[in-house]
């Protein structure tokens, strides 16, 4: 017999249990960066379980989950509110009801994994935290690929500098959260039963330890076999110079602004002495066939003889054909022997409303004062740009948040990137905590593939991240400058890595539902 309502989890009425969760999911967007508090994300997740399973009702469970994830979302990318109004023109009531209902509109996965976690809940702790967790997973992963995806502060960036971090080349960010959440079941039960008495002192005590031990265990089991946990190998240095441009985003599309910004990136990209100069997204913000005449080959033959390479974000395309592609140039001598004298890469993962207009969605495109439009996306699985023994794999802006399709370039071995550069442009989004939270998803995509990221960003944050991570090297967000830095490419691949290059995330799915239906069963069995 499956039990929906846990009996050690005293009933609230509905208005208290409304004002926890939101409360509870508030500070759950607290927990990322620049916070970086794991521990609040674990507790917070363990606070909406126990009120979950105190109720009796699936569309009471719906609604606590759709209110604490619409708090979760809203506290952590207010932001957007920026781009719309302060840049897209739209009305302040406008651009926050657009927030809001994006934002409820995304909770609605964590709303029916609670509502189907009070319906397979058994009232044994292990089972419920095994299907809490695989639900959690469930949720999150429908909400980083339905629709294109939007797993922006995805429950696993939060441990990025935490204990469960040591879990990502083994099963990646969604893999993080869900152990997580797993544990945080397991501790609303062992407090649940012991606010009312239903379980013995021993029991519950026992199983909160185990809870604290197993969120610890994993950093415990890098100090002691640290080389069960080291998947890549040093493929020597590079020295890297990182161009932070500064540019105002209201400003970078006027034309009487971009030729002192395009003369500074010049002079920077030209200047510097390392082996291979990074300029941001859209550093140049116009078409080929805006510029003047012969101005990408002027720039390619710069570097056309020895050893020096650069990176350059912009815009490729033709306006009579209207194809587009936000795009990374990449200079060197063995690049001008290509078709078009450069390397290029084209942006895969296409923003929505950005970078593509969604169907139906078109009115509310027209509505904001951006140039935005229909951009081609480009292959899933693009070359590295090799300098020297690197091969340097970029991605743009958005991208990399998305670690399984990073991890697509992985297959091929001994193509696989040593190093990958992210170039981006969130100017977008002011002077807020969007620039820290994307720093914390490229240093979680370090920690899943154990390779070095460069970030050349417009405003930040531009960082040097090593395999492990850590920022080595960084400057200020919001000041025009360049980083100069050395990073360690690596060669070898993670468990995540191989998986997920191959599989991408249905691994993961498959094993979520595999724990649902097992701790169905069981639960039907032993009620």
């Amino acid at each position: 017999m499956i039990r929906a309502r846990d009996p050690g989890a005293r009933a609230w009425p509905l208005a208290a249990d409304v004002v926890a969760v939101l409360v509870a999911g508030g500070l759950h967007a607290l927990a990322f960066a620049p916070n970086d508090a794991p521990w609040l994300q674990t507790l917070t997740v363990a606070l909406l379980a126990w009120r979950v399973a105190a109720g009796a009702s699936a569309a009471r469970a719906a609604l606590l989950g759709l209110l604490f994830s619409t708090a979760w979302l809203v506290g952590g990318v207010w932001w957007l509110y920026i781009s719309m109004h302060r840049y897209g023109g739209l009305p302040a009531w406008m651009a926050a009801s657009a927030v809001l209902a994006l934002c409820a509109f995304l909770s609605l996965y964590l709303a029916a994994a609670m509502a189907a976690w009070v319906r397979l809940r058994s009232g044994r702790v292990a089972l419920d935290a095994l299907s809490f967790a695989a639900l959690w997973l469930l949720a999150e992963w429908a909400r980083g690929a339905i629709f294109t995806g939007f797993p922006w502060i995805a429950a696993g960036y939060a441990h990025s500098d935490g204990p469960l971090a040591a879990l990502a080349p083994w099963v990646g960010v969604y893999g993080i959260g869900a152990v997580s959440a797993g544990l945080a079941a397991v501790a609303a039960g062992a407090l649940s039963g012991a606010a009312r008495g239903t379980t013995s002192r021993w029991r519950w005590r026992l199983r909160l330890a185990f809870a604290f031990v197993a969120w610890w265990a994993p950093a415990f089991a890098v100090s002691v076999a640290p080389a069960a946990f080291e998947f890549s190998r040093s493929n020597g240095s590079l020295s890297v110079a990182l161009v932070q441009t500064n540019v105002p985003q209201d400003e970078k599309f006027r034309v009487e602004r971009q030729p002192e910004a395009i003369d500074w990136m010049l002079r920077a990209l030209t200047g510097a002495q390392a082996e291979l100069v990074v300029l941001p997204e859209t550093a140049i913000p116009l078409l080929p066939e805006q510029l003047p005449a012969g101005f990408l080959d002027s720039l390619a033959a710069r570097f056309s003889e020895g050893s020096r390479s650069a990176l350059v974000g912009l815009p490729l395309g033709e306006i009579a054909k209207n194809e587009y592609t936000n795009s990374a140039a990449g200079l060197s001598a063995s690049a001008s022997t290509l078709a078009g004298g450069f390397y290029r890469y084209d942006k895969h993962h296409l923003v929505p409303f950005g970078e593509f207009i969604p169907f139906g969605f078109r009115w509310f495109v027209d509505a904001m004062k951006m140039p935005l439009g229909d951009f081609t996306r480009g292959p899933l699985v693009a070359p590295s740009f090799e300098v020297g023994a690197q091969r340097v794999a970029p991605n743009i802006c958005y991208e990399d948040l998305f670690g399984e399709e990073l991890a697509a370039r992985f297959v091929d071995e001994a193509r696989a990137p040593t190093i990958l550069a992210n170039l981006s442009n969130i100017a977008w989004f002011g002077d807020t905590v969007a620039i820290d939270q994307h720093l914390q998803i490229s240093r979680l995509r370090s920690l899943e593939l154990q390779r070095p990221m460069i970030r050349a960003t417009n405003t930040g944050a531009t960082v040097a991240i090593d395999h492990r991570g850590r920022v080595t090297q960084q400057i200020a967000p919001h000041t025009r400058g360049v980083l100069e830095a050395t990073v360690e490419g690596r060669v070898g691949t993670t468990p995540y890595a191989a998986w997920a290059g191959r599989f991408g995330l249905w691994p993961l799915v498959a094993a979520a539902l595999l724990a649902i239906a097992f701790a169905a069963a069981a639960g039907r069995r032993r009620g």
